[in-house]
C-alpha cells in the first residue's frame, strides 16, 4: 500500500497515526495539492490527501474511510469498537474533531487570500463553529482519561490530531490550546504515545 500524505494535513496524520498503532506497514509519499494539477488527481478524482493507494491499484479517500478500513485489516489495538453504541459514540467523537479542523482550515485558506477579498463575516462564523466545537470537546472529556469508554481509541487519534494541527497553525490568531486547557491537557497525554510523537507536524514556513 502507499499513503498520498502532507505532513502538515491532520487528516493525513490521523492516517499515519492508524497505521502506527495498527502496526501496519505502508509506504508514504508526500504530495502537494496546491497546484490544481497535481499526483493525487490520478487516484483521487477530489485532488485531496490522504489518498491510500491499494495493493490491487484501488484507491481510498477520506480519512474517516481509510483509518475504517485500517482497522478492519488487522486485529491489532483496535481503534473503533464492534458494539453499534461505542461505534457510534467514537465516530461522533471522530466527527466533531474533524469538524473543528474543517472549519478552521476555512479561517486559514480565508487568512492567505487577497487582503480585499477576505470576509470578516466568513472567518467570525467559521470561529464561532470552532469555539462552539472545542467547548463541546472540553465539555465531554472534562477529567475522563480517555474520550470514550476506558480505552484509547480513534476518538483520541482524532481529538489529538485536530489539537495538534490548532496549536501549529493557530487560525484566527487564537491560542487554542491555551483557551481550552482540559482538551490541552489530553493532547500532552496522547504526545507520550510513540505514535504521536513521532508524526508531530513540523513548524510551517
Amino acid at each position: 500500500m502507499k499513503l498520498l500524505a502532507g505532513l502538515l494535513s491532520p487528516y493525513s496524520r490521523k492516517v499515519r497515526i492508524v497505521l502506527a498503532e495498527k502496526k501496519i506497514e505502508c509506504e508514504m509519499e508526500q504530495v502537494d495539492v496546491q497546484p490544481a494539477e497535481n499526483p493525487v488527481n490520478a487516484h483521487n478524482p477530489l485532488g485531496k490527501i490522504p489518498t491510500l493507494i491499494l495493493d490491487d491499484g484501488t484507491a481510498l479517500y477520506d480519512s474517516r474511510v481509510i483509518v475504517e478500513f485500517l482497522d478492519s485489516v488487522s486485529p491489532i489495538s483496535r481503534l473503533i469498537p464492534d458494539a453499534t453504541r461505542d461505534r457510534v459514540a467514537v465516530r461522533r467523537w471522530e466527527a466533531l474533531a474533524d469538524g473543528v479542523l474543517d472549519a478552521g482550515l476555512l479561517v486559514r485558506y480565508e487568512s492567505i487570500r487577497d487582503k480585499k477579498e477576505q470576509s470578516p463575516a466568513w472567518v467570525g462564523k467559521q470561529l464561532a463553529r470552532m469555539h462552539r466545537g472545542m467547548a463541546q470537546l472540553a465539555a465531554e472529556l472534562s477529567e475522563k482519561t480517555w474520550c470514550h469508554g476506558d480505552r484509547y481509541s480513534l476518538a483520541d487519534i482524532a481529538v489529538g490530531c485536530c489539537l495538534g494541527w490548532l496549536n501549529v497553525r493557530k487560525p484566527g490568531g487564537v491560542d487554542w490550546v491555551a483557551q481550552y486547557p482540559v482538551v490541552a491537557r489530553h493532547y500532552e497525554k496522547l504526545m507520550e504515545r510513540p505514535a504521536f510523537a513521532d508524526t508531530v507536524p513540523p513548524t510551517p514556513k
